[in-house]
């Protein structure tokens, strides 16, 4: 397995993101639709961007491939022009010649520039990155946080304002399991590379949260769209977030180092990684997106796909378990021959369960080469002999 996706992410993955590079404008094409057709004057979705940074600097810290590193270096120019020069902070999307498109200042985007500022700090050893990394936690530390945890959507001049961007079946979510799982995501990456004691004591006001206001431990399951007092607001079990959790929370208890909160918190990531092979996994066949109010999607995400090899990877190397080891080679098998597009090497956006694809574009401001560019980096470094 660990052959194949290295092979696959250095022959298809990489290129493919390397071709989309914009030397005129600055950045990478932003959109890519179901026929392969490029339109350079789409929106340039600042979470595309910081993940494509985060993309290319990890590929040179994995494979040690110089020019991964002058990607970043081009990803970093863009990512640049993407923060407000007034009120601080990453907008949310910009025009294709670099005008501000959509100016919210989203607390979900603002820990993706911090994930990304923090691996490119690392990839090219310059301190300016992780300065401008910390500087955005600040802003989410004092502008996207109330006594009550991390608020969601915000104006450009930190206003709060509705969350239409990461609310979803009928609900308008104040909180979400989902935004801060990457803020804690950005945090363990800008912690890792800097050491900082603030952003320390951070990660563990998170696992605080995600063990006492997200974790449901009756169902097993995360609860996903909450109201200001943290009252869930719809019944819904995020399969793919769940396995995410398992393995994420996971490292950022490795890094943390706490023997007291790994055995507090591990427990529960790895009964999420158990739920979700119950629930949501069918070997040879993928893996589902969710379950609300009881009836399954059945609809194979590629994000999703992705992060269930390595909740599956994870939860076998924690526990020695075959099950997992099993599930995780399927879900390769099944990547590799059904959600990989083999006219270009990225990866169909969604398949319907009998494994034709639903037509979605390869790339747009969510499409990325982050789920799947990660799942390449985790497993080469987890099982590289």
């Amino acid at each position: 397995m660990v052959e194949e996706i290295r092979k696959h992410l250095t022959e298809d993955l990489l290129p493919f993101w390397k071709n989309l590079r914009d030397d005129a404008r600055g950045g990478y094409i932003g959109y890519v639709g179901y026929d392969l057709k490029r339109d350079p004057e789409a929106e340039r979705g600042c979470i595309l961007n910081s993940r494509i940074l985060w993309f290319f600097s990890n590929a040179f810290l994995t494979l040690g491939d110089p020019s991964a590193l002058n990607e970043a270096d081009h990803a970093y120019q863009a990512l640049l022009a993407m923060i407000d020069p007034c009120n601080g902070g990453v907008y949310w999307s910009m025009n294709g010649d670099f005008t501000v498109y959509d100016p919210t200042k989203h607390t979900y985007n603002q820990a993706f520039a911090i994930y990304a500022l923090s691996a490119y700090g690392r990839a090219s050893g310059k301190k300016a990155p992780l300065e401008q990394a910390k500087a955005l936690y600040r802003l989410i530390e004092t502008q996207c946080k109330d006594a009550g945890g991390y608020l969601e959507a915000q104006t450009a001049d930190w206003k709060p304002m509705s969350n239409e961007k990461l609310s979803e079946n009928g609900v308008m979510a104040s909180r979400t399991m989902n935004t801060l799982l990457h803020v804690m995501e950005g945090y363990t990456g800008l912690y890792e590379a800097t050491g900082d004691p603030e952003v320390r004591a951070s990660l563990y006001e998170i696992m605080d949260t995600l063990e006492t206001k997200i974790w449901n431990p009756e169902k097993r399951r995360q609860e996903v769209f909450f109201d200001a007092d943290w009252h869930t607001l719809i019944d819904l079990h995020s399969f793919g977030h769940d396995i995410e959790t398992s393995w994420l929370a996971d490292h950022t208890l490795d890094v943390l180092g706490d023997e007291a909160l790994t055995a507090r918190i591990r427990p529960l990531l790895l009964a999420m990684a158990d739920e979700t092979l119950k629930l949501a996994y069918t070997e040879g066949n993928g893996f589902s997106a969710e379950m609300e109010r009881g009836k399954v999607d059945t609809t194979r995400v590629w994000w999703v796909q992705a992060e269930a090899l390595l909740g599956f990877l994870n939860a076998w190397q924690r526990t020695g378990e075959e099950r997992f080891h099993k599930a995780a080679e399927s879900q390769w098998s099944y990547i590799r021959d059904h959600v990989i597009d083999r006219r270009c090497g990225e990866w169909h956006w969604s398949l319907h369960e009998d494994g034709t694809p639903t037509g979605k574009p390869i790339v747009e401001p969510w499409k990325c080469p982050y789920h799947n560019g990660r799942m390449c980096f985790e497993v080469i470094k987890r099982l590289q002999a």
